[in-house]
């Protein structure tokens, strides 16, 4: 038994885009004032700059609830947006950009930035893609270990939720989030290993330290770890969401599957263990489909369509979302694959603009217009 329940705190962390508003292309080298008056005006620490120039990440203080995060985030998107405006530029929260060519942007000159771009070469070069992390406090180190060996098993079902990058320099990639596909070059990405106790994660951790390959575990980007800067659990696993309310879904999910777990072990129960291997097809199916063509149910052994997942999994959840006040955020889930996620969203702008007579550039330069008016719809 535990002896401090978790206080199940929760803040996200959004990467923004930004697109120059006349040409709708990135700005590879925004004015250095912008990211000055960002911070002027946002609280410390609420915004910072990226790896790469065109990128600005924003961030929410801890919160008690998922209402305040909505709040922060409203705030933090619409406060970026004004400053932007100033120099001719906007956020855009999606995880690529239609037509940008990766080749184009330019690094941070910041030492942390400098020293991954000379480690990761033209990996690093290609990471013009935009993530959503959500940070749920789990203050015990091994609770926060137990949970996150258990919690990977749902991490395909938030990133199919999330989708917004299927474009990738003018192409059409065929797949929902192409940024994961980017984001895999990187060395230790993907589902998190499995541990037995905290201890065996910071002593395999210490042995990249100790080796000099990394400075410590900000190094290690996983769908799902153990933050390295707070008492969190942080999930990275989904795309950023140009709608406001599809990003406070996959917030107050992730928060209720980690109170879900906990329950579990309350009781001396946890979740089913499946093999990395079986994991993954999820994680590529949800990669490539979305919520379109629905995930394996290991357990039953079949391929279930995505409305019939969620039912299941928001009647697994619902104590949770009551107990943390975020039933409405949860139940969004089923607008969303009833309205599509964003990458369904951007497809359909593409296909239509392009049956409409547009040319594939002014197609494409459609869907940028399109994510920017969402991104500030409910801000």
């Amino acid at each position: 038994m535990d002896l401090v329940h978790p206080s199940f705190s929760v803040g996200a962390e959004e990467e923004y885009l930004l697109v120059d508003l006349k040409t709708l292309d990135l700005v590879s080298e925004p004015p250095a004032d912008l990211m000055t008056k960002c911070e002027a005006a946002l609280a410390e620490g609420q915004v910072s700059p990226e790896l790469l120039q065109s990128q600005i990440e924003v961030g929410t203080t801890v919160c008690k609830s998922v209402s305040e995060v909505r709040a922060e985030l409203r705030h933090l998107r619409q406060t970026v947006a004004d400053v932007a405006r100033e120099f001719g530029l906007a956020p855009m929260a999606a995880s690529t950009h239609p037509f940008a060519k990766w080749s184009e942007q330019h690094h941070t000159n910041r030492e942390r930035y400098n020293v991954i771009a000379q480690d990761l070469q033209v990996v690093g070069r290609r990471l013009v893609i935009c993530g959503m992390h959500v940070h749920v406090g789990i203050e015990d180190d091994d609770l926060r270990i137990d949970i996150l060996n258990q919690a990977a098993y749902f991490l395909p079902h938030l990133l199919a939720l999330s989708t917004s990058s299927p474009f990738w320099q003018g192409d059409q990639t065929g797949l929902r989030s192409y940024r994961l596909s980017v984001f895999d070059e990187l060395p230790r990405t993907g589902l998190p290993p499995q541990f037995s106790s905290f201890s065996e994660f910071e002593r395999t951790v210490s042995t990249l330290v100790k080796a000099g390959l990394i400075e410590d575990a900000t190094k290690l980007w996983w769908d799902l770890r153990p933050s390295a800067r707070f008492p969190t659990l942080e999930m990275r696993i989904t795309d950023v969401c140009p709608l406001l309310d599809d990003a406070i879904c996959v917030v107050a999910l992730f928060r209720c599957i980690c109170r879900l777990l906990y329950r579990l072990r309350r009781r001396n129960q946890r979740w089913r263990y499946y093999a990395p291997f079986l994991v993954n097809e999820n994680r590529w199916r949800a990669q490539r489909y979305g919520t379109t063509e629905g995930l394996v149910d290991f357990g039953r052994g079949e391929l279930i369509p995505s409305a019939d997942l969620l039912s299941e999994l928001l009647e697994l959840i619902s104590e949770d979302a009551e107990a943390l006040g975020c039933m409405a955020e949860t139940n969004h889930a089923k607008t969303i694959i009833a309205r599509g996620t964003s990458a369904e969203r951007q497809v359909k702008c593409y296909d239509d603009a392009k049956a409409g007579g547009m040319s594939e550039e002014d197609a494409l330069k459609a869907v940028v217009k399109q994510l920017l008016e969402e991104t500030l719809a409910d801000a």
